[in-house]
């Protein structure tokens, strides 16, 4: 049995399926780990979402923000962004159960010696810590308020996690580290409209993974969210964004033995900037 852990595949079902082929994935004995974005700027989202969802236990995904994107447009919260590619979801026969599955889907998942995350956590966070965090947003995406969470979700503020956060305002900073960080000062303090390389990044603030003595550092984090950096691979961190919706590389790391798999996406190009 393997364990193959693939990069943002942003609605590039075709890639995906070229990359399963690459590696020989056989569902019956290997398992999928997906760093979320699934969906958006690509051209087949609802196809990624019914392949993944018909894999069933077989493949892991926690949420990216493109993916809770796509739930707050579908809830009528926000209109679509220039560039989104969600219609196909939305005008789905099955969207009702293509969107159920994905609002059932991890914000962070540990398991055998590595945790993974769209984005990033917060240098305060061990991994005991940032799990149960992610419980408490994915119990108000699953209950019977999750509209009113969908609708409370979006916002840069607070920009710094707090013990005694609570409400809203507690669920938006986990949400936000988790699906939308880059950087952030050694304190915590995010910074969201840093998109480009870590050295370009503002005066005071350092990629979340630099943070000194971050409490997560003990444990792999394998993780996404950041086009620019492109596939990083050290001992304490796994980087699978290689920009396979902006006609790059989409990526899978075999976690028994870091073995890299990638397949060109050349003939992909989404529109307007990485988010």
């Amino acid at each position: 049995m393997s364990t193959y852990a693939i990069g943002d595949i942003q609605g590039c079902y075709d890639e995906l399926r070229r990359l399963l082929d690459i590696l020989a994935f056989d569902p019956g004995r290997d398992r999928l780990w997906l760093v979320g974005d699934l969906v958006n700027r690509g051209p087949q989202s609802a196809e990624v979402l019914r392949f993944l969802r018909g894999l069933g236990d077989r493949a892991i995904s926690v949420l990216g923000n493109h993916d809770l994107h796509l739930l707050v447009v579908a809830a009528g919260v926000r209109k679509p962004h220039r560039g989104d590619t969600l219609d196909g979801i939305l005008a789905a026969p099955d969207r009702e159960e293509l969107l159920g599955w994905l609002r059932r889907q991890r914000l962070m998942h540990a398991d055998d010696g590595y945790a993974m995350v769209h984005a990033g956590l917060l240098p305060q966070w061990s991994i005991a810590q940032a799990i149960a965090l992610a419980g408490e947003v994915e119990a108000a995406l699953q209950g019977p308020d999750h509209g009113e969470f969908l609708a409370r979700m979006y916002g840069n503020t607070p920009a710094q996690w707090q013990d005694d956060l609570s409400g809203y305002d507690r669920l938006r900073v986990i949400v936000n580290a988790m699906t939308r960080l880059r950087v952030c000062t050694p304190e915590g303090v995010m910074e969201f409209s840093h998109k480009t390389a870590p050295a370009d990044a503002p005066a005071g603030y350092l990629p979340w993974f630099d943070i000194p003595q971050r409490a997560s550092r003990g444990t792999p984090v394998l993780f996404g969210h950041w086009a620019a950096l492109g596939l990083t691979l050290r001992p304490d961190l796994l980087g699978l964004d290689s920009g396979c919706v902006w006609g790059r590389r989409l990526t899978a790391v075999r976690l028994e033995d870091r073995r890299v798999f990638q397949c060109g996406c050349e003939g992909v190009r989404a529109s307007g900037d990485p988010q």
